[in-house]
């Protein structure tokens, strides 16, 4: 399958990774965005608009080579449709590890591709049940300091996956890039790109 070359509006090494599994020929630009949520804002709104806005920031960005721009977030959501973003610190890391012990939760995780004066967008929800995590498990998952910079304080592809009971949606989503709803945008880009 032929996609075209892009660029990648995010330093995630697990972004990198997962667009490198399904053959993406990409470089990567650092953009920054304010990822505070707006008053009333819905999860999936805000996935959305955080998406779009680091792919718009990385088009901005570009002075010559002008190539698609594809950028993701990826959000926890608690049933309350409270959002659990990155921990701030230890402090709230535990508490995000407390209120997912037991529980399910959503992780919308959206992509947005721009290029020229188009965009495409796609939103991803995958369901997620942790099981009941003692304090010293989560003492010793805190200790490794592994969901730190993770939305919801937790890495699905590292060493929490011990505390996942199942996952309904897509690994690759609650992983931080959702392969088959971006597969899908890059083809829709090929395709008027190559017109």
């Amino acid at each position: 399958m032929k996609f075209p070359k892009v660029y990648l509006a995010s330093a995630s090494p697990r972004r990198r990774e997962l667009l490198t599994q399904i053959g993406v020929d990409f470089s990567v630009l650092n953009v920054s965005v304010d990822e505070s949520v707006l008053a009333a804002e819905t999860p999936s709104d805000y996935a959305k608009r955080i998406a779009l806005a680091k792919a718009q920031a990385g088009w901005k960005s570009i002075k010559t080579d002008y190539r698609p721009v594809i950028g993701a977030d990826t959000a926890v959501v608690l049933p309350s449709q409270h959002i659990l973003g990155k921990p701030e610190n230890q402090q709230q890391a535990e508490a995000f590890l407390r209120q997912l012990s037991a529980n399910s939760h959503q992780v919308l995780s959206a992509v947005a591709i721009v290029w020229q004066q188009q965009h495409w967008l796609s939103l991803q929800i995958s369901e997620v049940q942790f099981k009941k995590l003692s304090s010293a498990e989560i003492d010793w998952y805190l200790a490794t300091g592994e969901g730190k910079d993770k939305a919801g304080g937790y890495a699905v592809q590292g060493l929490a996956a011990m505390f996942i009971e199942n996952i309904k949606g897509s690994y690759s989503g609650v992983m931080g890039l959702p392969l088959f709803e971006t597969s899908q945008l890059l083809q829709q880009v090929n395709i008027v790109n190559e017109q």
